[in-house]
């Protein structure tokens, strides 16, 4: 039940775009932060705001009455101001130079975490399970060597007010129950503010993790979450009538693990897992490691202080990437791991006879496919066939280019197709062409 495994996952993947490279507070793209898991107060949300104030996450639950143990987490901002003394106090600066530290303002994450617990049984009623970021301001005072005052570091954090509601649904299916997890911010907050006030009073990367006890059934089975990526035959309607909003839930931990959720708002696949090469946390929308620790060694000295002058994650990045021996190095540009073993389904008679050359007849009606506006755009096209392939699950597609389209030598010449489903192609004759 220890929340240790899906709280690397969540870090890995929901801290990214926290400060990005080149990690240093004057560049451009980190100038708007906080953009995505923002859960805005429900006030300003309600008259006009560009951030919801709430998520929702549903899960199935397979088991008899288990209890359930939760945590949200997220970031909470800490707006920090440089100030430099004048003759009757204070004034804030962008810059000060104290005995080699340099220091600069910013907006740090605080992270937060609220634990709650309930009984997965509809007879228990919902849980309202109130939660408070107390606002708070702190100083810290910068002396030369002489004792005399360089300045003062003031880290303001505004209060931050929320609901954790839960309740438990049975389902037609007696051994599944629906839990439903609602988050709001419920912060007092003035309407026709700026967004970035408003991140100040937000919850920032919010998602949930959970997680079941081990309490056995009457059958002798622990009771279980049920992926809603890959349900079980008797799981499969009620999977589908599970709506999340702003979060997703999906399995953590070793595969074939089913007793702990991450609920992200980043979609992901069940039992996601970091790459054991990683060196850590490059918090720059999961973009390449390597290439991420190469640039990073591009950094001036100068650039290396500004960005350690930028925030604590910043500097333990680049003494992350100083660090790095050149073996480390080789190990992030890159490694093959085994795919899973699938067995390719058996290709009908019609399927085997699309091999490349052959032309065809792009078609929607019949097929089940959920379909976008290209997809529209070219049923009833000839197409010629440029390869048919498998995926590593061992479906089959068709990659073709479209006959009359100007630029399908173009496409062919760099390797760029149309895919679709063996079904959703007719295989035309010699005369029909």
């Amino acid at each position: 039940m220890s929340f240790e495994t899906a709280g690397s996952i969540a870090d890995a993947v929901l801290l990214e775009g926290y400060v990005l490279y080149p990690y240093r507070s004057c560049s451009a793209k980190n100038r708007y932060r906080w953009t995505f898991g923002v859960l805005a107060p429900r006030d300003w949300s309600a008259a006009g705001g560009c951030e919801p104030w709430w998520l929702e996450a549903q899960v199935l639950v397979e088991g008899e009455a288990p209890r359930l143990r939760g945590r949200l987490r997220f970031l909470h901002v800490i707006v920090r101001r440089i100030d430099v003394p004048t003759n009757d106090g204070y004034r804030a600066t962008e810059r000060l130079d104290a005995g080699g530290r340099v220091l600069v303002p910013w907006e740090e994450g605080d992270l937060r975490e609220i634990d709650f617990e309930v009984d997965v049984d509809p007879a228990r009623g919902a849980r309202v399970v109130p939660f408070e970021a107390p606002a708070d301001e702190r100083y810290e005072v910068l002396l030369d060597r002489h004792g005399g005052v360089l300045g003062r570091i003031v880290r303001t954090r505004a209060a931050v007010e929320g609901t954790i509601r839960v309740r438990t649904d049975r389902d037609e299916d007696a051994r599944l129950h629906r839990v439903v997890i609602r988050v709001e911010n419920v912060t007092p907050s003035r309407a026709g503010a700026e967004r970035a006030e408003i991140m100040h009073v937000s919850c920032i990367s919010a998602h949930l993790m959970l997680a079941l006890d081990d309490r056995l059934q009457a059958s002798g089975e622990a009771a279980r979450f049920v992926s809603l990526l890959d349900p079980p035959a008797h799981a499969e309607r009620a999977a589908r009538a599970c709506t999340s909003v702003g979060a997703y839930p999906v399995l953590v931990g070793d595969d074939g693990r089913s007793d702990m959720m991450l609920c992200s708002p980043i979609i992901l696949y069940d039992h996601p897992q970091i790459a054991p090469e990683s060196a850590g946390d490059f918090f720059d929308s999961t973009e390449i490691d390597a290439m991420l620790a190469l640039r990073t060694r591009t950094l001036t000295p100068d650039e290396k202080v500004l960005a350690r002058a930028t925030d604590p994650r910043s500097a333990a990045i680049l003494d992350r990437v100083d660090a790095l021996d050149n073996d480390a190095l080789a190990r992030l540009h890159g490694v093959m791991r085994d795919r899973r073993a699938v067995a390719s389904p058996p290709l009908t008679p019609s399927v085997s006879k699309l091999a490349p050359g052959r032309r065809v007849r792009l078609r929607l009606d019949g097929t089940t496919r959920r379909t976008d506006a290209q997809d529209l755009l070219y049923a009833g096209r000839v197409a010629t066939i440029a390869s048919v392939r498998h995926d590593v699950d061992g479906r089959e597609y068709v990659l073709v280019t479209i006959d009359d389209d100007p630029a399908a030598e173009m496409h062919r010449w760099k390797g760029r197709f149309h895919y679709y489903y063996p079904e959703e192609v007719e295989l035309l004759d010699v005369e029909d062409r």
